[in-house]
């Protein structure tokens, strides 16, 4: 049996886009239902408890270029959210170089942001969509896996693109020509992560973390020092692009033993005592739409898309896009 919910608006997807989106349409007191496969909101906002100790494992942290980005940041800054990690990086050398930009990072974990973000709205999590479908001008139904379906005002569309194509092949949605052809030309690079417990802390360059741009392991970060395991040290370590599709069609196994020869000489001493590998397969778009979001044209409701890949690809354009798109869908619903 299927079941209804009626909402102004459906937001597939509840990342950071996502979530700033239904930020400012329920602060003007539109109804909004956030629908995510995931376990949690946050999307590559990601932190994950292992072997006692907790590790980020998607973003590991974010810059602020934006002025309305900034004064969101500085918010959290002052409820104790979020806080400065960094002004740059090493490149594995014992130095650190600074470009006078901070680096903030989220206390508790990256994804902790997102949750409190989340307080208060009406998110469904574990909730897998298999159909998108256009009700003309009544306005749209989407379908999980389940048969349960929603009827809304207005979509938006924040997860990956190719995923959100999908969504909308399923239910037959006829978007323009223009919009198609710019929403299939964007690209991601994946992205290989690995996480590893170790029995004592390694030496890297304050304030725990190195950045490597050409190397096949990129990133490499202590999370005991980063402030958010203080019961385990983990090491986050994140393959480059090149690196990650060589390697993505490898087993688990094969890919873990490739990473710990790439990690000896920074482990040193250091005896791992347990592994998890995540793959991202949409880790961070190359190719992306240059305005902050798409109002998809020759439709009877509006349909929106967003997230990273519209605008900057960062932490930061993922919000900017968010709030340009509940800014947009507003507009569209009066």
């Amino acid at each position: 049996m299927t079941q209804e919910f009626a909402t102004d608006v459906v937001i597939v997807g509840a990342g950071l886009a996502g979530l700033m989106a239904a930020r400012v349409l329920t602060d003007a007191g539109k109804r909004v239902l956030l629908v995510d496969k995931g376990r949690s909101v946050g999307g590559r906002m990601a932190t994950r408890r292992i072997g006692g100790g907790v590790a980020d494992h998607g973003a590991q942290f974010f810059t602020v270029r934006d002025p309305e980005f900034g004064a969101n940041v500085e918010r959290w800054l002052a409820d104790g959210i979020v806080f400065e990690w960094s002004r740059g990086w090493s490149d594995g050398s014992l130095t650190t170089t600074s470009d006078g930009h901070p680096r903030y990072a989220v206390r508790g974990g990256m994804n902790a942001l997102p949750k409190q973000l989340a307080q208060g709205l009406d998110s469904r999590l574990k909730v897998k969509l298999v159909s998108v479908k256009s009700l003309g001008s009544d306005g749209w139904q989407v379908e999980d896996e389940s048969g349960s379906t929603t009827r809304a005002r207005a979509l938006l569309m924040t997860p990956p693109v190719p995923q959100s194509l999908t969504l909308m092949n399923s239910g037959a949605v006829a978007l323009s020509a223009p919009d198609r052809v710019a929403l299939e030309g964007i690209e991601y690079h994946t992205s290989l992560t690995g996480l590893f417990v170790l029995d004592r802390q390694i030496r890297l360059p304050s304030p725990g973390a190195i950045q490597r741009s050409h190397a096949n392991i990129r990133w490499i970060a202590d999370n005991q020092r980063k402030g958010i395991s203080p019961g385990a040290v983990v090491i986050t370590a994140q393959a480059g692009a090149i690196y990650s599709n060589q390697l993505w069609d490898r087993s688990d196994e094969e890919i873990i033993a490739a990473f710990k020869v790439d990690l000896l000489p920074i482990l040193g001493d250091a005896k791992i005592t347990e592994v998890q590998l995540k793959r991202w397969r949409y880790a961070q778009p190359f190719k992306t739409y240059p305005e902050r979001c798409l109002v998809a044209a020759d439709q009877a409701a509006p349909l929106v898309f967003a997230g990273d890949a519209f605008g900057d690809p960062r932490v930061e354009g993922a919000c900017l896009s968010g709030l340009a798109a509940g800014r947009a869908l507003l507009d569209a619903l009066g």
